[in-house]
């Protein structure tokens, strides 16, 4: 199935709005992550946890939403560890790598 738009921006490129809710789905072992646009995405766990180098025994515990600016969404895991998931990384593809 070929998308039609491609709802991610290239890195730097993205638009600001706010985090209007994320959730962890279990079913899922992705975080369902609504903005203010109405823009939802389903961010699979597994690339939260490889950018915050999170181990894989982790169980998320508690998501929650910035009160003040809603930039970013913040994982608590049962083992101590902590995510912090800004906007950009859901709406913004990551940046190409420069092979030299």
């Amino acid at each position: 199935m070929k998308i039609a738009v491609q709802l991610k921006k290239p890195f730097g490129k993205g638009t600001f709005s706010r985090v209007k809710h994320a959730r962890y789905l279990g079913w899922e072992d992705a975080f369902d992550v609504e903005f203010e646009d109405g823009l939802c995405f389903l961010e699979p766990h597994s690339t939260i946890r490889k950018a915050n180098e999170i181990s894989t025994k982790a169980v998320p515990v508690q998501v929650e939403v910035d009160e003040e600016l809603r930039s970013h969404f913040i994982v608590t895991y049962d083992t101590g560890e902590v995510a912090e998931v800004p906007w950009s990384f859901i709406r913004e593809l990551p940046p190409k790598t420069v092979r030299k």
